[in-house]
């Protein structure tokens, strides 16, 4: 326990310097236009500096030991690369793997269920979720209140100064809408600044015959839900989408992820079963199980050769984006 409170009081200490003082939300041109309605209320400077704070500090956690950059690192695109499932306070283990945060305001749902329809109201899920930070809203807004830091910060982010639950889940809502992964190589090809190699591009023209129904450019996921033929963990007995929707219909459909900062995302999957691209090649070669809800646009095993798989991954590295 100790040891994980220095963890994240050292994350929160270095937050400053990984990110610039607070930045307006970027809105890439060639991006489509975002779901997340930016003129319901202001985002400014002082709301993302408040909920980059927030983000960063245990206090959210009922023990004060976990924040949300416990399970989303700034150093792995905001993903949990260091376990499979993620970690909670009273060293409990979660249910599934931490996703990677990033190009939230192009996404209609969140989890990988589903089960938040709106960002800004994401993060009551991890606070409250017994396994995670095992906390109350209202009694994080009380911790909130006692902390002189907090009281300027509320004060200078809206105008009424309230601490409230509302908008600490609004601050932490306007942080996550700076983390927007538009600047990689495959972006600068796309604006004709750099090209390709031979081997990236042989490696796009596979990813296109291959990959892009469910990982449609350029964001790299369609954010659906599919069935890819995961066979089930009878320990976790996951089923994804169903436990929202209670319909057989939805059995085993889980959010498609982006590809984008796919090298600093492992590992893979809902319940981070594959840890490397060549593990997530060999399901989709001969792992899958095709159930009643078995995606239909995958039509046939995908079948690659050595060199397949080595321009495959070369094209798939430069999504990667280090601002």
């Amino acid at each position: 326990m100790k040891k994980r409170l220095i963890i994240s009081s050292l994350v929160l200490a270095i937050s400053a310097s990984w990110i610039s003082d607070s930045t307006p939300v970027v809105l890439p041109k060639h991006f489509p236009e975002p779901i997340y309605d930016f003129s319901k209320n202001e985002i400014t400077d002082k709301t993302i500096l408040l909920g980059r704070t927030l983000f960063f500090d245990p206090i959210l956690s009922l023990d004060s030991s976990i924040s949300c950059a416990s399970c989303h690192s700034p150093y792995n695109s905001f993903a949990h690369v260091d376990h499979d499932l993620s970690h909670g306070i009273n060293d409990q283990i979660g249910n599934r793997n931490a996703p990677a945060l990033m190009n939230l305001a192009w996404q209609k749902t969140f989890m990988w269920d589903g089960a938040v329809n709106h960002l800004d109201m994401q993060a009551l899920a991890p606070i409250s979720h017994p396994k995670e930070m095992g906390e109350e809203i209202g009694h994080v807004v009380e911790k909130l209140k006692r902390t002189q830091k907090y009281q300027k910060l509320f004060a200078d982010a809206f105008t009424d100064g309230e601490i409230s639950g509302q908008h600490t889940l609004l601050a932490l809502a306007h942080f996550q809408l700076t983390l927007v992964a538009a600047n990689s190589k495959y972006d600068r090809v796309q604006q004709k600044k750099e090209k390709f190699t031979e081997q990236e591009r042989q490696g796009y023209f596979l990813f296109k015959m291959m990959c892009n129904r469910c990982h449609r450019e350029p964001l790299f996921s369609t954010y659906e839900f599919s069935n890819i033929g995961l066979p089930v963990d009878t320990t976790l007995n996951d089923y994804g989408r169903m436990n929202i929707t209670e319909d057989p219909k939805d059995s085993l459909l889980f959010k498609i992820p982006t590809l984008r900062n796919i090298e600093r995302t492992f590992p893979y999957m809902h319940d981070g079963r594959f840890n490397t691209l060549n593990e997530v090649y060999e399901h989709y070669e001969s792992g899958m199980q095709k159930t009643k809800t078995f995606a239909q646009e995958i039509d046939k095993s995908m079948a690659l050769s050595a060199k397949d798989r080595v321009d495959l991954t070369a094209f798939l590295l430069t999504l990667t984006d280090d601002d």
